[in-house]
């Protein structure tokens, strides 16, 4: 069955994005110059090793933050334990442990160069649902439909093709949900690294409001602006907006409804919906990202994190758990980046089964990690040492 198009005039989602005139662009321009000056520093400040350790964990991070924007909170650990087939025997808890695991399985996707295409072109926005759904348990893919109790069931990267109203504001018609996002792909394709950064911040919303998919769409609109914000200033995955947005979220939530308004007047721009309300969002957007990189690049200053992994590793070695020396090899891990498994013998100034003891604790405790039994060791951040190796990235409770 062909789904109703009620013919709507593409131009009620317009502007796309900031116009190059409007007052506001300036410092707009400022703040997508300022984020990418920020991200790329804190980029290069890190050994690639720790990089992609660090990587492996803002990943758990991001999932846990845009789903507690969605009222689905799943304790970090938990998240852990999804990630390793350990899931809880309550079956609500085992299905919000399956929702995570689904949402950084697409993460891990998009950081490895899955998206073939722009990010907001239609076939990389259904693709990221139909990924993130794909993984979804049944019970989590029906939605009500307002009719009483009936329910129905989200199908994997398919176009809506019933009305929906989200707040005040009715989304277009179902049939006419692949026209508008046509002309967002066409807005969107060519334009300079600032446009982008921008785009990241305004396509989140008009995404938002196209509302393509029967559910789903915020955690998809947020994994679409993280892919455009990675292919714009190369984030490198070691930050993610999700957490400033989960922390400010009525403000979020109200600068979107606010984008939804019409335009005011005759100096608001010249499209159907305020320009004003989308500079604000915007900044309000790129500010929180350079919030974020500002607090993951105070996380990771050297000299702080070598004092909390090494005060860690002491009271580990006073209580029996990580043998003699093992604060050593960890300061060279942190130094290097990575250490050959034969460095640890020299760092220890003791037999080879001494060190091979060492690094096996190191191992199971977490703190570490290797790809094979030959492999250099690395630093690993499993969310359990999170909570103390980069205090205030997930709530204390």
């Amino acid at each position: 069955m062909t789904a109703r198009d009620d013919g709507e005039s593409i131009g009620l989602f317009e502007p796309l994005t900031v116009s190059e005139g409007a007052k506001s662009r300036p410092h707009l321009n400022d703040l997508a110059l300022s984020l990418a000056e920020k991200s790329a520093a804190f980029s290069s400040s890190l050994p690639p090793a720790i990089a992609d350790s660090l990587a492996d964990l803002v990943r758990a991070m991001n999932c846990y933050y845009s789903n507690l924007i969605e009222g689905h909170n799943t304790h970090p650990i938990d998240i852990e334990r999804a990630m390793h087939d350990d899931y809880s025997d309550d079956a609500k808890k085992r299905d919000l442990q399956l929702e995570a695991r689904a949402h950084i399985t697409v993460q891990k996707w998009i950081d490895d160069d899955g998206i073939s295409s722009s990010p907001f072109s239609t076939e990389t926005i259904c693709d990221i649902h139909r990924r993130f759904c794909e993984l979804l348990p049944p019970e989590l893919l029906l939605v009500e439909t307002g009719n009483g109790d009936e329910k129905v069931s989200v199908e994997p990267g398919a176009i809506r093709s019933r009305d929906v109203k989200v707040g005040r504001h009715v989304a277009i018609s179902p049939g006419s949900v692949p026209r508008f996002l046509a002309r967002m792909e066409q807005g969107y394709k060519s334009a300079g690294r600032i446009d982008r950064i921008l785009i990241a911040a305004c396509g989140h919303h008009r995404l938002l409001w196209v509302h393509p998919f029967l559910d789903g769409n915020g955690r998809v609109a947020r994994l679409v602006s993280y892919a455009a914000l990675r292919s714009a200033i190369s984030t490198k995955g070691l930050w993610s907006v999700a957490r400033g947005l989960a922390r400010r979220e009525k403000e979020y939530k109200a600068h979107l409804q606010s984008c939804d308004e019409p335009r005011r007047g005759s100096l608001d721009g010249r499209g159907s919906l305020s320009e004003g309300a989308l500079a604000d969002f915007s900044a309000f957007f790129l500010e929180t990202c350079i919030d974020q990189v500002d607090f993951m690049s105070g996380l990771m200053q050297p000299h702080k994190m070598r004092d909390r992994v090494l005060t860690w590793a002491r009271e580990e070695t006073r209580a029996g758990m990580l043998p003699p020396r093992s604060d050593a090899v960890l300061t060279a891990i942190l130094y290097r980046g990575e250490l050959e498994r034969g460095d640890v013998m020299t760092l220890m100034g003791a037999s080879e089964r001494s060190a091979r003891r060492l690094t096996a604790a190191l191992i199971k405790s977490g703190v570490v990690q290797s790809e094979t039994s030959r492999s250099p060791l690395r630093l690993a951040f499993p969310v359990e040492l999170a909570m103390r190796f980069l205090p205030g990235l997930f709530p204390e409770d």
